[in-house]
């Protein structure tokens, strides 16, 4: 695989092909079909770097064979306390890596664990620290290129464990494209509510919210439930909801990028639907050490995995299974990176042709702990490649296709209810659709499940920032009475800046039971957010787009079948003399991580990067 596109010009030199690097011959990296440590070599190779052998031997290399010749293994573990996926007691994030260093020591290899940080998103939703939650996405990629191209490390193994760890690792694995592979952290086990009497997760905190405001949250009345108080449930619902260690367990956007990532070939079979504290998972973090080591003896490179094919795939399964709005965004970022080309006409075309079929959260019923014990991501794999919806034949990590890795796996029970057959699934196309028109001229990305029909209209109600919604919705103020498109704006990925999530308004909705409601934002959704939703407005508010130029009353029409969001009552010559009278808000980000976000990141339709590549060049 000597001629792949890590050759390619737009690479920075020193994360090239050593055989194509201009600097070869001054640093004599060893080329690809070598021993294994082609990029280590560079420091380790007779005595031309003492100084870093010396810090070398220090950090822990036994001795100068190991030295010379054993290839250089990094682990990143996406690990920080605080967040459900590193509980304290048991397994985490940080325990799997250590696993994997084990693995790696025996397969005579070097293994180097370092972290890299991230956010919580259920911790900071709502709230002003979810504006650092999508900038993680390159703050990680960052990470783990740096770590991997300044140790000279020769392979990289990432295991995250939360939304953007997913997509910000293989940004990363494009950018310096040495054989790697993921493990996923896991998800996490589901809750329950004994004064509800039934399954709980995350989610339901948010949704227990809106019921709650609008007086519609009760105990079940059962024997010993009798007094409890609607605040009572709710901090039942509190306590309960995450019951220990792993990431959010509907299809959400952590279970929306692992299954699209494992469907891409760029993990073990399974690691996205094993439960993070079930032994699968402990063997898988126990099988990736021999594992990475094929990829280095095959040379197999991320980009040689990162491919329209396996992008395809991606699209194809997350509207399977119903996955997040954040996929969008997150599949466009990583084909950025890798320089694949990938559009909305991309998503829009792969929506139109495939059903969604599963009965899963947070539109459905079940959750990822439901679909493991029926066979997981490679029964739902195997059901899709021999249905010809999904191309088993790209390659993937193990050395084998993606065919062969699931050809064993046992076929979904015939029984069970999760997914639905091919012959009758919930809705004929995906959930996901992109929608164009004089609201969203560059795109939007809308959520529609057909469960709340495929079309709505209502008066516009204009909201300039989400806290201004909250706060009107913990008060009560949004009636039923009257069909509102509900517009949250000056959020999207300059004017927010960093594109918060608006679940808590969303889960609000849910749970108060307004359904005469639509919300419409250029800010972002967690993938737990269900309902009539659109996001990613493009342009965004902060950049004059039409989104900014609507005023309370307007008329707003979202049709999911022509895949149109206009403004019916407004003429496109009324549109520009509204946009010769705006003016665009200060900032007030002045300085800091999310002043230089805004500065650099792109617009939502092309993944939110802050590195574009252009393609035409």
């Amino acid at each position: 695989m000597s001629d792949t596109p890590a050759t390619k010009t737009g690479i920075s030199p020193c994360l090239q092909d050593p055989k194509s690097d201009p600097q070869y011959i001054q640093f004599k990296c060893l080329p690809p079909g070598g021993p294994l440590n082609r990029w280590s070599h560079t420091i380790t190779r007779e005595h031309d770097y003492p100084g870093a052998q010396a810090m070398l031997y220090g950090a822990g290399v036994p001795n100068e064979e190991m030295m010379k010749n054993a290839p250089h293994v990094g682990i990143a573990t996406v690990w920080w306390e605080g967040n459900a996926i590193l509980d304290r007691l048991i397994m985490t994030v940080l325990d799997f890596g250590k696993i994997v260093k084990r693995a790696v020591e025996k397969q005579k290899m070097l293994g180097w664990q370092y972290n890299a940080v991230g956010v919580s998103d259920a911790i900071t939703m709502g709230g002003e620290g979810m504006r650092y939650s999508l900038q993680t996405r390159d703050l990680i990629a960052d990470s783990i290129e740096t770590v991997t191209c300044a140790q000279h490390h020769d392979a990289n193994i990432a295991i995250p464990g939360c939304d953007k760890n997913m997509p910000g690792v293989i940004m990363a694995a494009a950018r310096h494209n040495r054989p790697f592979l993921m493990i996923y952290g896991g998800s996490i086990r589901k809750g329950y509510s004994k004064l509800l009497e039934r399954d709980i997760n995350v989610t339901s905190c948010y949704e227990a919210s809106g019921a709650l405001t609008y007086g519609r949250l009760e105990a079940k009345t059962n024997p010993g439930t009798e007094g409890r108080t609607s605040n009572d449930v709710m901090l039942d619902i509190e306590r309960h909801a995450c019951p220990g260690a792993g990431a959010c367990g509907g299809m959400f956007t952590a279970n929306t990028m692992a299954t699209a990532i494992e469907a891409m070939g760029l993990t073990l079979p399974g690691s996205s639907s094993y439960p993070a504290l079930s032994p699968e998972k402990a063997r898988e973090c126990e099988r990736a050490a021999e594992v990475i080591k094929t990829t280095m003896e095959k040379d197999i490179r991320p980009r040689d995995l990162i491919t329209r094919e396996s992008f395809e795939n991606a699209l194809v399964i997350t509207m399977i299974l119903g996955g997040s709005t954040n996929g969008v965004l997150h599949f466009l970022a990583m084909a950025n990176t890798a320089e694949v080309p990938l559009t909305l006409e991309d998503v829009d075309r792969v929506s139109n042709k495939t059903p969604f079929l599963a009965d899963l959260a947070p539109s459905g019923k079940y959750l990822m702990e439901d679909l493991y014990k029926i066979g997981g991501t490679p029964s739902v794999l195997k059901m899709l490649i021999a249905a010809g919806l999904i191309n088993g034949n790209i390659p993937t990590v193990t050395g084998h296709t993606l065919a062969e890795n699931v050809a064993d796996w046992p076929s979904l029970p015939p029984d069970q209810k999760i997914i639905r057959p091919l012959s009758n699934p919930i809705k004929e196309t995906g959930h996901i659709r992109i929608l164009r028109g004089n609201f969203a001229p560059e795109g939007a990305v809308a959520k529609i499940t057909g469960k709340e029909g495929l079309s709505f209209t209502g008066k516009a109600r204009v909201f300039e920032k989400e806290h201004e919604l909250d706060e009107a919705l913990s008060r009560g103020e949004i009636p039923r009475d009257e069909n509102l498109v509900l517009i949250v704006r000056y959020e999207g990925p300059k004017g927010g800046p960093g594109m918060p999530e608006q679940l808590r308004a969303s889960a609000a909705i849910m749970g108060a039971g307004l359904k005469n409601i639509a919300l419409v934002t250029d800010g972002r959704y967690s993938g737990a957010s269900h309902g009539f939703i659109v996001g990613h407005v493009c342009p965004e508010a902060a950049t004059g787009g039409p989104i900014a130029l609507v005023k309370e009353g307007d008329t707003i029409l979202i049709d999911a079948v022509t895949n149109r969001i206009d403004i019916t009552n407004v003429s496109d010559e009324q549109l520009r003399e509204r946009k010769k009278a705006w003016k665009a808000p200060q900032s007030k980000v002045k300085r800091g991580v999310l002043a230089k976000y805004a500065r650099l990141v792109g617009d939502a339709s092309h993944g939110a990067v802050t590195d574009q590549w252009d393609s035409e060049n």
